[in-house]
C-alpha cells in the first residue's frame, strides 16, 4: 500500500517543448505546404464525388522506424506517383504511432531509439523531420493519429489521417478529428462492425469543445467547427473480410445518411488479408475490379508496403535488416510498383 493520495504510480513529469517551437526548428518549405494543400484538395474531390475517376492510394510501411528507409522509399514512390497521377492520388504511409494490443514497440514518436527509453522529445522532432524531408521530395504524407497531442506537432505536413480500429469509438479521437484540417478515415472496429465508424463520422462532422494544448503547449479548451471530409476504412474483423461487393454495398447503406459521395476506402491488410501480406494484391485486384465495373462508392486503398518483403522481430539492441518492417509484414517494393501500375491501368 501507499500513503500518497496521488501520483503513487508515476516516476516523472517531463515537460515537452511546445509545438510552435518544434515547427520553427523544422519548418515546411513553401513547396511542401503547396503539396499538402493540393493533395488534401485532391482527396476531398474524390470523397465528395467531384473527381469520380481517380482512386486514392495510401501506401507505405506499416510503421516508420528508420528515417533512411523512409527517404529511400519516398524517392522510389515519388517517381511512380508522378507517372500515375492522372489515375491515382498516391500518398505515403508515414506512421509514427502504433497501438499495441498488450505491449511492444509503440512507434517512432514514443521510442525513436528502439531501446525502450521513451524519448518522446526526440521522437516528435524526428517524426517532423521525416515528414519535412518526404514532403520536400514531392511525396505527400499520411499517418494514423493515436495520441491527441501529436497533431499539434505534425498535422501541418499531413495530407490524410486515419483513426484506427481501436480508437474509432473513442470520444477523444472523434473530437480530435472534428478539428483536423485534412480528410480523415475511420476504420471499422476490430470485430468487423461498422456502427462505430458511422457514429464517428457523424460525431466528427459536428462542432466540439474539449481539452487539449495550443501551439505554446498550454492546456486549453479546444473549439472546433467539425470536419466535412470523413470516410470509412474497411479493414475486416475477427478473422473475416469485408471488401467484397456485398460488403461494399452494405457499408454504403450504413453510412448513406452522411451524404458522402465516395465514403469507402479498403485496407488491404489486417483481417482483409488474413494478416498475410502476400494476399494484399488479391484484395487490391478485387476492389479495383469493383471500381472498374462501376462501384464509385469506393474512394481508395490502403496498402502496407516496404522496401523489402515481410517483417522482422524487434527487441532492444537487436540488429535490424534495412527496409524490413518491425510491425506488420509488408509487400516489397518490386511488387508495390507493379501493383500500383496495375491499379492505374485498371481504372
Amino acid at each position: 500500500m501507499t500513503d500518497r493520495v496521488e501520483n503513487s504510480h508515476l516516476t516523472a513529469f517531463q515537460p515537452l517543448v511546445p509545438p510552435n517551437r518544434v515547427k520553427e526548428e523544422i519548418p515546411p518549405t513553401h513547396e511542401a505546404e503547396d503539396l499538402v494543400l493540393r493533395t488534401r484538395a485532391a482527396i476531398r474531390d474524390v470523397i465528395h464525388g467531384r473527381d469520380r475517376e481517380r482512386l486514392v492510394v495510401v501506401v507505405g510501411p506499416c510503421s516508420i522506424h528508420d528515417p533512411g528507409v523512409a527517404y529511400e522509399y519516398a524517392e522510389r514512390l515519388g517517381l511512380v506517383a508522378a507517372e500515375l497521377s492522372d489515375r491515382l492520388v498516391v500518398v505515403m504511409r508515414t506512421y509514427f504511432e502504433k497501438p499495441r494490443t498488450t505491449v511492444g514497440w509503440k512507434g517512432l514518436v514514443n521510442d525513436p531509439h528502439l531501446d525502450g527509453t521513451g524519448d518522446i522529445q526526440t521522437g516528435l522532432r524526428t517524426a517532423r523531420q521525416i515528414l519535412a524531408r518526404v514532403c520536400a521530395q514531392g511525396v505527400p504524407c499520411a499517418t494514423e493519429l493515436l495520441d491527441p497531442i501529436t497533431p499539434q506537432y505534425m498535422s501541418d505536413m499531413l495530407a490524410w489521417a486515419a483513426v484506427g480500429a481501436r480508437t474509432t469509438e473513442s470520444q477523444t479521437h472523434r473530437e480530435m478529428a472534428s478539428g483536423l484540417s485534412m480528410p480523415v478515415g475511420f476504420k471499422n472496429g476490430t470485430d468487423g462492425t461498422l456502427e462505430g465508424a458511422r457514429n464517428a463520422m457523424t460525431s466528427a462532422a459536428s462542432p466540439h469543445s474539449f481539452l487539449g494544448i495550443n501551439g505554446e503547449g498550454l492546456t486549453s479548451v479546444v473549439k472546433t467547427t467539425g470536419n466535412p471530409d470523413r470516410h470509412v476504412v474497411l479493414r475486416g474483423g475477427r478473422g473475416g473480410t469485408n471488401y467484397g461487393s456485398e460488403d461494399i454495398r452494405a457499408a454504403l447503406d450504413v453510412v448513406a445518411s452522411e451524404g458522402i459521395a465516395r465514403p469507402i476506402m479498403v485496407d488491404t491488410s489486417h483481417d482483409n488479408s488474413g494478416k498475410d501480406h502476400t494476399r494484399q494484391a488479391q484484395v487490391c485486384r478485387n476492389v479495383v475490379g469493383q471500381f472498374a465495373e462501376g462501384q464509385r462508392a469506393i474512394m481508395g486503398l490502403l496498402i502496407e508496403s516496404n522496401l523489402e518483403e515481410g517483417r522482422q522481430d524487434w527487441a532492444p539492441g537487436r540488429e535490424l535488416k534495412f527496409g524490413v518492417s518491425i510491425t506488420d509484414a509488408c509487400i516489397g517494393w518490386d511488387e508495390t510498383e507493379q501493383l500500383l501500375k496495375e491499379i492505374a491501368a485498371a481504372v
